[in-house]
Order: structure tokens, then C-alpha cells, then sequence
């Protein structure tokens, strides 16, 4: 599973905060702000193209199929069914959690059972893949194996630094050395 750790209005929070602007909107403006910032984004999103996937993945969708590996996808994002669309790998994922049925923001693990109990597997069967903190918290609160994708994740049972080196026999390896 892969997936996205911040909501919208937190993600303008953080544009906020980091530009020293935080506290200086009314909630109203906020709202709109946001808006404005996802209106930028669905556009960006229309960029996207096969070519666009990040290095690995589709190799490791394919082969997970061939294997017949359920996969799941766990994003807080509710562009994230279009997203796979633009990147032609909806086909590869068996379900996908819908955020808009989320209440709680990881680190909670809400998102990650739901995927888990959409491809009816225990959580404890799993392995999750995430390239935040808060996912990664949120995979091992689960009882998931987690894999974190980058640098400065900390508690992830696997740290690589990119998706290139995320592939079916590293997956395997990590499952076959924890059971």
C-alpha cells in the first residue's frame, strides 16, 4: 500500500507555516485558500502521464499480479483514484480505500485497515509502503510490515532510498526474515 500521510486543509497549513503566514487568515479565507491550492493541483494532476510513474513500481505492480499478491492502496488523497488513472495502474490494485470514509488523519491507522479489511487480509499479513512518518507510524501501529521510501523515516521494519530498489524479492525477503 501506498499513500500520502496530510489532509488538504493541513497541507495548507504547512504552505502557511513555512512561509510565515500561519495564524494571519480567517478560517473563511483558509477554506478558500485551500480550494485555490487544489484547483492548482487537479490541474497538475492533468500532466500526468504513464510516463510519469515513479522508477519500479510498474515492474513491481506487474509481477505482484503475476504472483497474485492482493494489492491495496491506502491514500488519504481524494484525487488518489485519479491519479491511477493518469498513471494507467488502476488494474493493478484490487481495492483501493476511499478517503472521503476517513475520519481520522494518519498516524492513526485508520486508512490502512480499511484497505486491509476492503482485500479481506489481516493487517498482520501485510506490508505497507509509505514515504512519511506518519504513515510509517501509522503501518506499524497496525501491525503491518512497513517499508519507507526515502531518508529520515524512522521505525520502518525496511528503509530503502528510492522506489527503484522496491521490488517483489526485497518484499519477499523482508516477509520471509519477520515470520
Amino acid at each position: 500500500m501506498i499513500s500520502r500521510a496530510i489532509s488538504r486543509g493541513e497541507s495548507l497549513q504547512r504552505i502557511l507555516q513555512y512561509g510565515g503566514k500561519a495564524g494571519e487568515f480567517t478560517p473563511e479565507v483558509c477554506a478558500q485558500l485551500a480550494e485555490r491550492k487544489n484547483r492548482l493541483y487537479v490541474h497538475s494532476l492533468r500532466q500526468l502521464t504513464v510516463n510519469s510513474v515513479l522508477p519500479g513500481i510498474r515492474e513491481l505492480l506487474m509481477t505482484l499480479r503475476e504472483e497474485r499478491i492482493p494489492v491495496g492502496l491506502a491514500s488519504v488523497s481524494l484525487n488518489a483514484p485519479a491519479i491511477l488513472q493518469a498513471l494507467d495502474l488502476k488494474s493493478y490494485f484490487d481495492f483501493c480505500a476511499d478517503a472521503a470514509l476517513i475520519s481520522r488523519s494518519k498516524p492513526d491507522p485508520e486508512i490502512f485497515l480499511a484497505a486491509c479489511a476492503g482485500l479481506g487480509a489481516d493487517p498482520q499479513q501485510c506490508i505497507g509502503i509509505e514515504d512519511a512518518q506518519a504513515g510509517i507510524d501509522a503501518i506499524n501501529a497496525c501491525g503491518m510490515l512497513s517499508v519507507g521510501i526515502g531518508t529520515g523515516l524512522n521505525g520502518a521494519s525496511l528503509q530503502l532510498p528510492s522506489t527503484e530498489f522496491l521490488t517483489w524479492p526485497c518484499l519477499s525477503a523482508l516477509w520471509q526474515h519477520d515470520k
